[in-house]
């Protein structure tokens, strides 16, 4: 019985290898060839940009407290000056601080949100050609030790859908 089985797997096993069909795409290049993409580049710049802007504002601002905070101390002000100058500068300094999280976070989230319908938009697209193509796997082309000759790229294929040369 177990012979039987054993036998019937050995004499399926070629067939139903022959019957997978294997792809490989590299989703990178189709990304960086995108329209879209570079579009959201572009406005991720531009925010980056502005953040850059109004962080070098905080540092003017946190420069001028601080020289402010050394001329009282060479001015030897009353301590409660020096105290409130102190605060200033560690309100200032947290204000920073958070400003920088915040504006990180932020790029972040804008970055998620600009790619993820063109993330989606290559995945149909992959999709797509695997159906036609009957492909039982497509795997990521990032860096294969080996590829054999059973393995098709579907990169063109894939770029040919969303309108790429």
């Amino acid at each position: 019985m177990v012979k039987k089985l054993l036998l019937a797997i050995f004499i399926a096993l070629p067939t139903l290898s022959f019957a997978q069909k294997f792809g490989i795409v590299n989703t990178q290049t189709i990304m960086q060839e995108l329209p879209d993409v570079k579009d959201a580049q572009t406005q991720l710049e531009t925010a980056s940009k502005k953040y850059d802007e109004e962080f070098k504002n905080l540092q003017t601002e946190m420069q001028k407290k601080y020289e402010e905070f050394q001329k009282a101390q060479e001015e030897k002000a009353p301590q409660t000056i020096l105290d409130r100058r102190t605060s200033e500068l560690q309100e200032l300094d947290q204000k920073i601080q958070q400003f920088r999280q915040t504006a990180a976070q932020d790029l972040e989230r804008q970055q998620q949100q600009l790619l993820a319908p063109i993330q989606q938009k290559v995945i149909n697209a992959i999709n797509s050609v695997g159906a036609e193509g009957n492909y039982t796997f497509i795997f990521e082309n990032t860096s294969p030790v080996y590829v054999g000759k059973d393995v098709t790229d579907i990169t063109t294929a894939v770029k040919g859908k969303l309108g790429l040369k």
